[in-house]
């Protein structure tokens, strides 16, 4: 399975927006378990980028908020990073499963000392199952 990324500067802010694609043989729900942003997941198994992932606070089943850590990087000259979004995952009847997310202020989660708070843009994923 090949992987497409495409990218083009955004309208919004001094940056670019990125889209990766691909078609993977498996089933959506194996993808999604592999992907899908909840603590315990696979995510932190597979991903070096994402350390550790935490609920803060369940609004509802679809709906929370969540710190995600970084590790360090380019031999600690990047610092670890924290990301405190609000999360909504959805899966909707044609089987197809979303995870959209966006930069949030959270009381029960401060900035943590050892950490450089991130700032994450509206963002997701989808899992969207094709024929065959």
């Amino acid at each position: 399975g090949e992987v497409a990324v495409s990218w083009r500067p955004s309208t919004e802010f001094a940056g670019n927006l990125y889209k990766g694609e691909g078609i993977l043989p498996a089933s959506p729900q194996n993808v999604w378990e592999c992907i899908k942003p909840v603590a315990g997941g696979l995510r932190t198994k597979w991903d070096q980028n994402v350390k550790d992932f935490e609920v803060i606070e369940a609004i509802s089943d679809t709906v929370s908020v969540c710190r995600t850590t970084t590790p360090s990087a380019c031999m600690r000259i990047i610092s670890p990073r924290e990301f405190v979004d609000v999360v909504v995952m959805k899966q909707y009847e044609d089987g197809t499963m979303l995870s959209a997310a966006t930069n949030v202020e959270h009381p029960l989660c401060p900035p943590q000392p050892n950490f450089v708070r991130g700032f994450n843009y509206p963002c997701g994923c989808f899992c969207i199952p094709v024929p065959g």
